[in-house]
C-alpha cells in the first residue's frame, strides 16, 4: 500500500510506458513568471516533453497563477514558496527536502535536473544525493555578480562559495557560454558543460514591426526608436543606458526610448528620462512587436549569464550595442551582427551607440545579419544537446555504480 503525499503536495504519476529518459526538473521560476531562466527552463522542458520523455516539473505553486492540470505536456508536483523581496512578482521554493525524497522515493526518475540553487533546488540536491539519484544543474544566474550593484561586496565571496559548493557536488552543470564556462573553472566549478540558448524566430520577427505601436510612442516612419527590454533593476546597469540615450538625445531630440519591463527602478527611471517610454512588461507575439518595432537595441547589463534578449533583438532584426561577454561575445561577430564594447566601458558604449544612430544604412546592415545569425539558433537542436547531456549523466552514475551501461535506467528503447 503506497503511504500518503504530503498534505498539499500535487502529484501526478508517470506513466506506464516505457520512454527514453524519466526525468525530474527542479526549477523556482517558470512561466507566466516572466524572466530569462523561467522561459529557458519551459524550452528545455516542453522542448523534452516533445521528444517522447516523461518530465516531471517540480515548482512552487505561483499565487493566482496555477491551474490544477495543464494537461499532457508533463507532470508537475507544486510546492510552497513565498515572494523573493525586492522581487514581489516572483517566488521562491521553500526547503522541501523530505518531501521530494518521499515523491522520489514512490516515483523513481532517471536523473534529477536542477535548474536553481535556491532552497528548492537545495532541497532536491540533497533528496538526490540521499536517494542515490543522478543529479546535473545548471549555472543560470550570477548572484554573485548582483552584490556590488547593491552595496554588499563582501557577500561575493560567501554566494560564490555556496555556489561552488552546490554545482560541485553534481555530476555535471550546464552553462550557455564558453566564457562563462572559464570564469567559473577559475573559480573552482567542476564538470562544466557548454548548452547554449536559442530563440523563437518565428515569433520574433521583423515582420511584426508595426506603425500603429510606433504611433502610440509618438514616434513616425523617421523617428529613431531605442530600445532596451529586461528588468529595471539596478543589477542591469540600467545608467549608461540613460547616458547613452541622453547623448542620442542631445542630438536630436525627437528620439525616442522604449524600456519593456518593469522594477524596483522604474520610478527612478521614469524622473531621469521623463520623455521614456516604460511599456512594463510584456509577453508573446506583445513583446515580439515592440522588438520589431525599434530600430535600435542597447543592452547595458554586466550580470548576465546569457541575455536571452539579445537573441531576441537579434531575430527581430534589430543592430545590437553590448558588452563583450555573454549572449553578445557568442553571438555577435564586431560590427557584423551588431556592436561589441570592452567590458564595463560606459563611454564606448554611449559612443557605439550614438555612431548607430546616426547611421540608418549601417542599422539597416547590421540587423539583417542580425536576423541571419538568429535563424541558425534552433530551438529543437539545443534541446538535443540538453538531452545528450542528460543521458551521459545517466551513463556515468551507472558506471560509478558499476552497472553495465546497457543496464543503466532510461536508456531503453
Amino acid at each position: 500500500m503506497e503511504p500518503a503525499p504530503e498534505a498539499g503536495l500535487v502529484v501526478d504519476h508517470f506513466p506506464a510506458a516505457a520512454r527514453s529518459l524519466r526525468v525530474a526538473c527542479v526549477t523556482e521560476t517558470y512561466p507566466p513568471e516572466v524572466n530569462g531562466v523561467s522561459l529557458t527552463v519551459a524550452r528545455m522542458v516542453e522542448g523534452l516533453h516533445a521528444r517522447n520523455h516523461d518530465v516531471q516539473l517540480v515548482r512552487p505553486r505561483q499565487e493566482g497563477a496555477d491551474t490544477p492540470d495543464r494537461g499532457d505536456r508533463f507532470h508537475e508536483v507544486l510546492l510552497r514558496g513565498m515572494p523573493i523581496p525586492r522581487y514581489p512578482s516572483l517566488r521562491m521554493g521553500m526547503p522541501s527536502k523530505r518531501t521530494l525524497v518521499k515523491l522520489w522515493t514512490l516515483q523513481r526518475p532517471d536523473v534529477v535536473h536542477i535548474a536553481t540553487e535556491g532552497p528548492l533546488g537545495w532541497s532536491a540536491l540533497q533528496a538526490a544525493l540521499h536517494l542515490k539519484l543522478p543529479v546535473c544543474s545548471d549555472f543560470r544566474t550570477n548572484f554573485h555578480s548582483y552584490t556590488q550593484h547593491y552595496g554588499i561586496g563582501w557577500l561575493r565571496k560567501p554566494i560564490m562559495g555556496y555556489l561552488r559548493k552546490f554545482h560541485n557536488r553534481t555530476l555535471c552543470t550546464m552553462v550557455p557560454t564558453e566564457g562563462l564556462r572559464r570564469e567559473l573553472r577559475s573559480e573552482g566549478f567542476e564538470r562544466l558543460e557548454v548548452v547554449t540558448r536559442g530563440v523563437d524566430t518565428r515569433q520574433f520577427d521583423p515582420a511584426r514591426r508595426s506603425a500603429a505601436l510606433r504611433a502610440s510612442w509618438g514616434a513616425d516612419d523617421d523617428t529613431l526608436v531605442v530600445c532596451c527590454v529586461g528588468r529595471l533593476a539596478r543589477e542591469k546597469n540600467l545608467d549608461v543606458l540613460i547616458d547613452a540615450f541622453r547623448a542620442i538625445e542631445r542630438r536630436v531630440p525627437s528620439s525616442r526610448l522604449v524600456l519593456v519591463g518593469g522594477g524596483p527602478l522604474e520610478q527612478e527611471l521614469r524622473s531621469a528620462c521623463p520623455g521614456g517610454v516604460f511599456a512594463g512588461q510584456r509577453r508573446g507575439d506583445d513583446l515580439a512587436a515592440h522588438y520589431a518595432s525599434a530600430d535600435l537595441f542597447l543592452f547595458p547589463s554586466l550580470t548576465e549569464t546569457f541575455g536571452n534578449v539579445t537573441t531576441e533583438a537579434m531575430a527581430s532584426g534589430l543592430p545590437v550595442v553590448a558588452f563583450d561577454y555573454a549572449a553578445a561575445a557568442q553571438l555577435i561577430d564586431h560590427d557584423a551582427q551588431g556592436v561589441r564594447v570592452p567590458f564595463g566601458d560606459g563611454r564606448a558604449f554611449a559612443e557605439a551607440a550614438l555612431a548607430l544612430a546616426f547611421d540608418p544604412a549601417r542599422r539597416e546592415r547590421l540587423g539583417r545579419a542580425a536576423r541571419e545569425r538568429a535563424l541558425l539558433l534552433d530551438w529543437s537542436t539545443i534541446v538535443q544537446r540538453f538531452e545528450g547531456v542528460l543521458t551521459t549523466v545517466i551513463r556515468e552514475a551507472a558506471g560509478a555504480q558499476g552497472l553495465p551501461a546497457k543496464a543503466a535506467p532510461g536508456l531503453h528503447a
